[in-house]
């Protein structure tokens, strides 16, 4: 893994993020409201300590369905406090007693009947609230979180994407070099890691030489939708929309099909690609088409709160497929605790088989 380029330069600022549970908390926000009928339950869960499959069995369990039958629509973490939706499909009129399943680990906020599955991705967004610790340089972070109101961050993706040492990277590119791997949840996230790696050195390197400087011919999103276009001219018109952020810059989400900027944006993006051939013939291969994410992640509501000379909580929203973390590394040098006593444990565990 690189170190990826800072829009705002590398922050000194230290800080300690996960001391706590509850200093990461998320909710996911639902683009729809459950129609109150049909045979998909839809449970707004509160979870602490436990993964999302974690839950998913669960579920399968308490409601005597296949595993397949509950869905999710996206990921969270066991060391937080997160709000999730699931979504159980149950033939029938039969209504399980939810709120047997409430434990300190898991609370059901609410459940109610709906006429279409949970799918993934099927988010507007997600609700943070983030307690970091042992912060020093607090008045660098104030200036830091007001650049990051103003302009936004790099939107890569963040290390969970690539999982513990980047391990999903690793396998993902042995896949494609020929190792086989029969679990298609494993398949997907192998091949989602090393896409996401090709996002992120095309983002980074897009910021180095031109920072946020438009080119000929980018592929621009036209904001809050997964729709796109080439701008062939930045005239006035088009430069006003950029400004006004109805459109936003964009870079490759690799796949099968022609490159979709054009000139000067095109050549670009092929010449900070050419060392990764064996990875895009890959993506290629495994039937995946060129799509696009935006540049910049422009986090939404932000607001903190200085709670003592070196704690400070920051609250926001993010498009979903967007990352706390990415908003965080441009605002400080922190240290996720959690990661570092997982690498602890990892340690004492490999210390003692070496006796």
């Amino acid at each position: 893994m690189i170190e990826l380029h800072f829009l705002h330069g590398k922050p000194i600022s230290k800080a300690d993020l996960r001391t706590y549970n509850s200093d990461f908390q998320v909710q996911e926000i639902l683009p729809f409201t459950p129609t109150g009928e049909g045979e998909h339950h839809l449970l707004h869960i509160r979870k602490e300590g436990l993964n999302t499959n974690d839950v998913a069995t669960l579920l399968s369990g308490f409601a005597h369905v296949h595993p397949k039958e509950v869905t999710y629509a996206g990921q969270k973490d066991k060391n937080a406090i997160t709000e999730q939706w699931f979504g159980v499909r149950i033939p029938g009129k039969e209504t399980p007693d939810w709120a047997t399943l409430n434990s300190q680990q898991l609370t059901i906020l609410s459940s109610s009947r709906h006429n279409k599955k949970l799918r993934i991705g099927a988010l507007a967004g997600n609700r943070f609230t983030l307690t970091l610790r042992n912060v020093d340089h607090m008045d660098e972070v104030i200036k830091r979180l007001e650049l990051v109101n103003k302009t936004g961050v790099p939107n890569y993706f963040g290390e969970q994407r690539f999982g513990h040492d980047g391990k999903n990277l690793i396998f993902g590119r042995q896949m494609l070099a020929g190792r086989k791997v029969k679990d298609r949840k494993k398949r997907s996230m192998y091949l989602s890691a090393v896409r996401s790696y090709l996002f992120n050195i095309s983002v980074s390197a897009r910021l180095v030489e031109h920072r946020l400087d438009k080119l000929v011919g980018d592929c621009v999103m036209l904001a809050g939708s997964k729709s796109y276009f080439t701008a062939e001219q930045w005239d006035d018109a088009m430069v006003k929309r950029l400004d006004e952020k109805d459109i936003q810059l964009s870079a490759p989400m690799w796949g099968r099909g022609a490159s979709l900027p054009q000139g000067e944006a095109a050549d670009f993006e092929t010449k900070v690609l050419a060392d990764f051939e064996a990875e895009r013939d890959g993506l290629e291969h495994a039937g995946l088409t060129q799509e696009r994410r935006t540049l910049l992640s422009e986090p939404q509501h932000l607001s903190y709160e200085k709670q003592s000379d070196d704690v400070i909580v920051i609250k926001f929203a993010l498009p979903a497929g967007c990352y706390a973390t990415s908003v965080l590394r441009e605002i400080f040098d922190y240290e996720d605790v959690n990661d570092r006593e997982f690498h602890a444990r990892q340690q004492i565990r490999k210390d003692l088989s070496g006796l």
